[in-house]
């Protein structure tokens, strides 16, 4: 039967889902020591408990949202650099402007964002890399951007 298959697949990846972000919140603190070594992941500058969590899994060149669907409020952005370049996370819209700072392949940084209704940039700025494909759009609010801008870009077939 088709049905549980699915259903057990969806649950599995829900619960793994859950415990990456549950280990992503939690930074692996340790010793205290606070390293900063090149695959360190950076805690949040701003976070709030009740903003809701986005991943933005940063590519050679491409960018993968892990919401499609927003409304109004504050939202924590997770920005995970899985490429071999150096990328970061920019927003631009009615909210303001914000900007992750630049990661080394393997790096991570978080910051929190309050979103208004309306339409955001969401790119890399860093060297030209949003002409090379790495933008999307998000609509916040109302109807839900078109899927060819919504959660992922061309990546011009990287």
């Amino acid at each position: 039967m088709i049905i549980p298959k699915t259903r057990d697949r969806v649950l599995i990846g829900v619960a793994a889902g859950g415990l990456a972000a549950l280990l992503a919140a939690c930074g692996g603190g340790g010793g205290g020591t606070g390293g900063t070594g090149p695959t360190a992941t950076t805690p949040p500058a701003t976070t709030a408990a009740s903003a809701t969590r986005v991943t933005a899994a940063l590519t050679d060149f491409h960018i993968q949202l892990s919401t499609q669907k927003y409304q109004p409020g504050q939202y924590t952005f997770t920005a995970e650099n899985k490429g071999h370049h150096e990328h970061a996370l920019e927003l631009d819209g009615p909210g303001g402007h914000n900007r992750s700072r630049t990661l080394e392949p393997g790096q991570s940084t978080a910051f929190t964002v309050t979103l208004k209704s309306g339409s955001y940039q969401v790119f890399c700025p860093v060297d030209g890399h949003k002409d090379l494909g790495m933008k999307t759009s998000i609509t916040v609010g109302g109807s839900a951007a078109p899927s060819t801008s919504g959660s992922t870009s061309s990546g011009h077939g990287y």
